[in-house]
């Protein structure tokens, strides 16, 4: 459609201008609209075949020059040929039609004004007409181009964000994930051996089914409150939850006793050197002994484990220990160890787990003090 209107648009100013010619030239004529129909025509495909298009307009002003047929407008529809060339293509192929379109200018200016004996115009003037709408169509060119790098910059930036949120949100599901199951896997692991010693002893030890149902009660509440730490952390500080502060090396004992409650026996060592850890070292170390902790009641059946936490170096090295039979390949393949994993690199430490000889099962974590 729009190749269609200019076509039109040209038709009218170079017909008005091909009717009416100077007394001294040759008058208009069968050839000269003949000419006129050819450029005409052409200019309804110049978006498909712009090259083309071009060749075709300028041998048809070209044809009115050498013929004698001269006018303001004639060249109209080769310079907005020129003007579609460089528009649709490239710079390297706008300065090849620039070179032609002077040369050819300037050759048939001087060839027409040998042939009717009275210059055309200067063949230098004339050689820089062409270059007007060339370079005019290099410009607007240039500027779509340059609007198209930056809309697909933005583009491209916008899906960086998006993919950025993505990824942020599924950092946040991983650590609401891996908060939840440190905080719930090892007080209803515990809970639900408390429950399991209490039915036994219900009928015939009713005093030991008291005292586990007591802990369950304990362990329940400590669930309540470690959840709405949590739920509080994960709100990042809202309310008085957010005000919970987070489990620390020091709180190893009431972790251990909590074990022992479900029958198992736990003895813990600890040594800092009274080093002042960071809290986030601190955390993860907690996290983790947790976690070893509950595998122990969960899977391992063991009778004793032991816990040690010692600082050598600038790094704080955490070991669990049991003496139960081999894991039944929950250990390894469920998400506690995942979990510990994750926590561990945080920090950037790391965690080895697997059976020592004999019978049993060890987690060690290495986790640097350099971590902020």
């Amino acid at each position: 459609m729009a190749d269609l209107v200019v076509a039109a648009v040209v038709a009218v100013f170079t017909g008005a201008d091909a009717a009416v010619n100077d007394p001294s030239y040759r008058q208009a004529d069968w050839l000269t609209w003949l000419l006129f129909g050819v450029s005409v025509a052409a200019l309804l495909v110049r978006s498909r075949w712009p090259v083309a298009v071009s060749v075709v307009t300028g041998v048809a002003c070209a044809g009115w020059a050498l013929y004698g047929h001269i006018g303001e407008l004639l060249n109209l529809p080769v310079m907005v040929a020129l003007y579609a060339l460089a528009v649709l293509g490239d710079r390297r192929r706008t300065l090849r039609a620039a070179v032609i379109a002077a040369l050819a200018s300037g050759v048939v200016s001087v060839v027409a004004g040998i042939d009717v004996a009275q210059p055309q115009g200067a063949p230098l003037l004339e050689m820089l007409w062409p270059l007007v709408p060339l370079l005019l169509g290099e410009v607007v060119r240039g500027r779509r181009e340059l609007m198209q790098e930056y809309a697909d910059r933005a583009t491209r930036a916008e899906s960086e964000r998006e993919r950025e949120a993505q990824r942020k949100v599924q950092q946040e599901r991983v650590r609401i994930a891996r908060e939840l199951h440190d905080v719930v896997a090892h007080t209803v692991s515990a809970m639900t051996v408390q429950a399991g010693l209490a039915l036994d002893a219900l009928d015939k030890r009713p005093e030991v089914a008291r005292t586990a149902m007591r802990q369950v009660r304990a362990s329940g509440k400590e669930a309540v409150r470690e959840l709405r730490a949590t739920v509080g952390m994960l709100r990042e500080g809202q309310g008085e939850a957010g005000k919970e502060p987070a489990p620390r090396l020091e709180q190893l004992g009431e972790l251990a006793q909590r074990v022992r409650g479900t029958g198992a026996e736990v003895s813990l060592h600890r040594d800092t050197g009274g080093r002042a850890l960071p809290q986030v070292v601190e955390l993860a170390a907690y996290r983790i002994i947790q976690e070893a902790l509950t595998n122990v009641i969960k899977h391992a059946r063991a009778q004793h484990a032991a816990v040690s936490v010692a600082v050598v170096g600038d790094v704080l090295v955490v070991e669990v220990t049991d003496d139960g039979p081999p894991g039944d390949g929950a250990i390894t393949n469920g998400y506690g160890l995942i979990g510990m994993r994750e926590r561990a690199a945080s920090v950037g430490g790391s965690v080895e787990a697997g059976p020592v000889p004999g019978e049993g099962w060890r987690v060690r974590a290495v986790l640097p003090l350099g971590a902020v």
